[in-house]
């Protein structure tokens, strides 16, 4: 590590995330933990703590996330949701990887495929992206998938939109798929995935599916946190009983009191303090101190490592304290308004423990997802494990 800046990722948490969801959720008999985007931006060293505690599927983008998760884990099955293309196939089939069929198009590929290959199906419930929207479409390709034996066809499943709490579509995404899987014997799959973290957590478990993909939740944050009493949020209770019988929603549950540790900080240190006085401006673009005069620290951290260009004016943590960013957002560099405890290498948290990453993201109006997976994969992940760290370029 040649800067003190990095992710640090505490993996007790990502173990008593899973724990505590695996027990409360204890329905499935496939628990796919979502690995994409680096591991939410974790990295992907959290794999074997996440195996280790009871998930027995992996979920990634692509084939590229899926051959680095295949130097660190030989045996774990791993379900590439997006169709990988036909020339990379042997890639799958050699290092089990389990890929998508969303097409006839791309059934039609795999009818003299040559090497064993497990296949799960998708079905385009309502979202528009992947997947068989028609029972003739999913019907026919299933037909030419069974007729090669060297195919297996693992598993079946959709992807839910939205929540479906004060919305009817997650109602009528489960009723589309059922309706474009009438025709189709869903015992013949040995695994049917439909839910998601925040689906599971506020829905019923859907009778005829074994398995459930989580993400959000096993990083640690539960979306659906006890709200407190207020005048606001008895109007939003009114108008969600309102939508509930306007749509016929099914029954919801939004109280879910299950505690989840966040793993993630991101960390850096100052580098440097100069005093600023009034009429004098800081980094690009001249911004003006208007004060008599301030202290400014300045960070080894920046956009090129993922940090929002609106940043400006979030709240920073050093030594027990609360500071701003002031000025510009640099590509290695920011700002902070500091006072004259502060020195250079003082340890800087942009977000964890003391900065909540909700407040992070809310500052620059984005959400909990992007400000972890854009945070740039070149960036050190050192990992936390029982008080013993460990350092893991990325």
């Amino acid at each position: 590590m040649y800067r003190k800046t990095y992710v640090e990722v505490n993996l007790d948490n990502i173990e008593y995330n899973t724990k505590q969801l695996l027990n409360t959720y204890n329905k499935y008999e496939y628990y796919f933990g979502v690995v994409k985007g680096f591991a939410y931006g974790h990295g992907f060293n959290i794999i074997n703590t996440l195996i280790n505690n009871g998930i027995n599927y992996l979920a990634v983008s692509n084939l590229q996330e899926a051959l680095e998760i295949r130097k660190i884990n030989k045996e774990v099955p791993v379900l590439c949701l997006e169709p990988i293309d036909y020339e990379h196939l042997e890639l799958c089939s050699i290092n089990n990887i389990t890929i998508t069929v969303s097409s006839t198009r791309y059934a039609k590929l795999l009818e003299t495929w040559p090497l064993k290959l497990k296949i799960h199906i998708k079905i385009d419930s309502g979202m528009n992206r992947l997947g068989f929207d028609n029972s003739k479409d999913l019907e026919s390709a299933l037909k030419l998938l069974k007729t090669n034996n060297n195919l297996t066809l693992e598993g079946i499943y959709t992807h839910m939109g939205t929540l479906g709490i004060s919305d009817p579509y997650w109602d009528r995404q489960l009723e589309e798929f059922k309706r474009i899987t009438q025709s189709t014997d869903l015992n013949e799959f040995k695994i049917i995935h439909i839910d998601r973290s925040a689906t599971m957590m506020c829905h019923e478990k859907i009778d005829f599916c074994n398995g459930v993909r989580m993400g959000l939740a096993l990083y640690g944050y539960n979306q659906f946190k006890k709200q407190p009493k207020s005048l606001k949020n008895k109007f939003k209770q009114i108008r969600k009983y309102f939508k509930i019988k306007k749509y016929n929603i099914s029954k919801t549950n939004t109280e879910i009191n299950l505690k989840l540790k966040p793993a993630m900080s991101l960390i850096t240190e100052v580098i440097e303090i100069k005093t600023v006085k009034k009429g004098e401006f800081i980094g690009y673009f001249g911004h003006v101190n208007n004060e008599p005069e301030i202290k400014v620290a300045t960070a080894s951290i920046g956009y090129a490592d993922g940090i929002d260009l609106r940043a400006t004016g979030a709240p920073v943590f050093i030594n027990g304290k609360r500071f701003k960013i002031i000025g510009t957002i640099n590509m290695g560099m920011i700002s902070i308004q500091v006072d004259n405890s502060i020195k250079p290498g003082d340890k800087v948290e942009i977000f964890g423990n003391n900065i909540k990453i909700n407040e992070t993201s809310s500052h620059v109006n984005t959400t909990i997802y992007e400000t972890m997976t854009t945070i740039s994969p070149l960036l050190p992940r050192v990992y936390i494990n029982n008080n013993i760290s460990g350092n893991e370029e990325e």
